[in-house]
């Protein structure tokens, strides 16, 4: 009897370690198949699978996870939205998006993805504008890249109230925008973009250039409304220091300006190609015929190379200046008006034999 029971006890414990057995296989091989699929979760291409482009994705302020990974789903940019959303969880993106442009690279995986999206780690847009005549040029240039919208950014920009915080007004704002290219976050707000050049006017004003601006007896937005008109007055900006030269000399012995690029914004009409005496009678602040001085505020947006063409102005005795009867771009300077209307009357010809009205 003493035999049958070990016998049947050795039975039991052989059948004990076979189930074991079996059981540290199976946890083993589901072990590693969730090792394994988790990793794939994880670590597995799962963007841009079938192409080598990168994406562009704009998230906008206020946005919910839902409207971004319908996006990434809609646009194809993830090819698996199950896997993205499990480890938008496990990260906490589901609760924590951020606005901006991020670059999505071809096969990132869910973890790099999610990683750089909760991270907020987009990339830069680059601001660029110039050749700016109005507020309503300034905005759609300065917003094209951006998510604020023309309407919202020109809302400040004709906001009296609010310029006055950086000591300007309405008709000398302008001045404040020194054109270049600049790098902004995609979802910069018109305020930020406000202090941002606010902070650009500041750096550009070193003291040098404030005691340029004070030798020559201007304030520095009266310097911007000078350059805007010399800018206007001639594409050469090897020749716009002599032009600057001219228009001082005149504000010195307090000769009017007439300036026709003034007479031009005053009318409102950028098409005009020559002037008439219905311009010149033009009752506006901005008419130089009429009213002596500098207008009120700059005509355009004068670019870097305009505002330094004042500041480094040619020092000479012309008090006059007429296009040149070549159509070059370039100018016929005098001191005296006889020699002025020589080459007035010149340029008149040329402009009556190509028929210009």
């Amino acid at each position: 009897h003493l035999s049958i029971r070990r016998q049947r006890q050795m039975c039991i414990r052989d059948r004990r370690k076979k189930l074991l057995l079996i059981l540290v296989i199976s946890f083993s091989v589901l072990a590693i198949s969730l090792t394994f699929y988790f990793y794939q979760v994880f670590f597995s291409p799962n963007t841009q699978i079938t192409t080598d482009q990168t994406y562009m994705l704009k998230i906008p302020s206020n946005a919910v996870y839902k409207q971004v990974v319908n996006q990434l789903y809609e646009d194809q940019v993830i090819n698996d939205a199950l896997s993205f959303g499990f480890v938008s969880k496990v990260l906490g993106y589901q609760d924590a998006v951020k606005p901006g442009l991020y670059k999505i690279d071809p096969k990132m995986s869910n973890l790099a993805l999610v990683r750089m999206l909760r991270s907020g780690r987009q990339v830069p847009v680059k601001v660029t504008f110039n050749t700016v005549r109005t507020k309503e040029d300034l905005a759609e240039k300065i917003t094209a890249n951006l998510e604020v919208t023309k309407a919202q950014f020109l809302q400040l920009l004709q906001d009296s109230v609010y310029i006055r915080k950086f000591d300007f007004e309405e008709e000398t704002i302008m001045s404040m925008f020194i054109p270049n290219t600049y790098e902004f976050w995609w979802n910069t707000s018109a305020e930020t973009l406000f202090d941002r050049m606010y902070k650009e006017y500041q750096s550009f004003w070193t003291e040098e250039r404030k005691a340029k601006a004070k030798a020559l007896g201007l304030s520095q937005q009266e310097v911007s409304t000078l350059a805007s008109i010399v800018q206007a007055e001639s594409q050469k900006s090897d020749e716009r220091p002599r032009i600057a030269g001219v228009y001082l000399n005149r504000l010195r012995i307090g000769m009017a300006l007439q300036a026709d690029p003034t007479l031009v914004f005053a009318a409102g009409d950028f098409s005009i190609k020559r002037l008439t005496g219905v311009h010149m009678a033009i009752d506006s602040p901005y008419n130089t015929y009429k009213y002596p001085g500098l207008p009120p505020g700059p005509i355009n947006l004068p670019d870097i190379n305009s505002l330094d063409a004042v500041l480094n102005t040619e020092k000479h005795d012309f008090l006059y200046f007429c296009a040149k009867e070549d159509f070059s771009g370039y100018h016929s300077f005098a001191s005296n008006y006889n020699d002025h209307m020589a080459n007035a009357r010149r340029y008149q010809r040329a402009l009556n034999a190509a028929n210009i009205r």
